[in-house]
């Protein structure tokens, strides 16, 4: 037998060893409907093979595939970065992408929707519409006082390299809901902002290209709805699954907020 082939049957029997290993993981998930008049919240059970590197959303797809291809959840890049895969896992909110089945030594992982958010059926919930709302709320986008004379073959201004290096850090919010699933006080409040609008008015609030005053964003999150209403209880920190700064984003607000509010 020739070197090639030996090596061939050497992986496959690998795999099968590796198969006979796996554990059996059993999912408990959330199912319902609300577009099926009269259906009820239930708690379906699957079982799956685990593969080494397998992640929930891997796990997902293969119930889907082979189980049950009713099954409603949201992905697009699979990656980490399009942050549509949220849902409470074992308790916790992440993203089913970045989490790993061995994170679950007894093999046993309970999947609910990120609360917080329209239900569309099963694990997948409408994130956009929170968003986008939350977007025209802070006014995302850049405010220059003179917009209306841009002269658009003048070169674009040059920017300090350390100055954009913290705008791109707090860019990286990748809009997956994940920190207002797990603040408290968003809970509570349907009209708290939660950090996810902090940190996207943080970013306009270093710009230098953004011409607004403290006070002008003083407006926007300078009550009990915005940065003064979080408890520092700081679950978007723990549970972010982009590592952003978020406590140091709501410091450096509520002390720009609090010398807005003397002067």
């Amino acid at each position: 037998m020739c070197g090639q082939a030996v090596k061939e049957k050497q992986e496959t029997q690998d795999k099968q060893d590796i198969q006979e290993r796996a554990r059996t993981l059993t999912f408990e998930i959330l199912r319902y409907n609300p577009q099926v008049k009269g259906e009820t919240p239930k708690m379906k059970t699957y079982q799956v093979k685990e593969a080494p590197g397998m992640t929930i959303f891997i796990a997902l797809n293969e119930i889907r595939e082979y189980q049950d291809p009713s099954l409603q959840f949201d992905f697009v890049c699979r990656a980490g970065i399009c942050g549509s895969c949220g849902m409470v896992i074992n308790g916790a909110p992440g993203l089913a992408c970045r989490t790993l089945t061995a994170n679950y030594p007894d093999g046993v992982i309970k999947l609910l929707p990120l609360p917080g958010f329209e239900l569309i059926g099963d694990l997948s919930v409408n994130t956009g519409k929170v968003f986008r709302a939350m977007s025209e709320r802070v006014e995302s986008w850049i405010h220059d006082k003179h917009a209306d004379n841009v002269d658009l073959d003048k070169l674009e201004e040059t920017m300090d390299p350390d100055t954009a290096d913290e705008i791109y850090e707090l860019e990286r919010c990748v809009e997956c809901g994940v920190c207002l699933a797990a603040c408290a006080t968003k809970r509570m409040r349907d009209d708290f902002l939660g950090a996810a609008g902090f940190m996207r008015l943080a970013r306009y609030a270093v710009d230098p290209r953004d011409k607004r005053s403290d006070e002008e964003f003083y407006d926007i999150i300078g009550d009990d709805d915005g940065v003064f209403g979080c408890m520092t209880l700081l679950g978007c920190e723990d549970y972010c699954p982009k590592d952003l700064p978020h406590q140091t984003r709501i410091a450096y607000l509520r002390r720009k907020m609090a010398f807005a509010k003397r002067s």
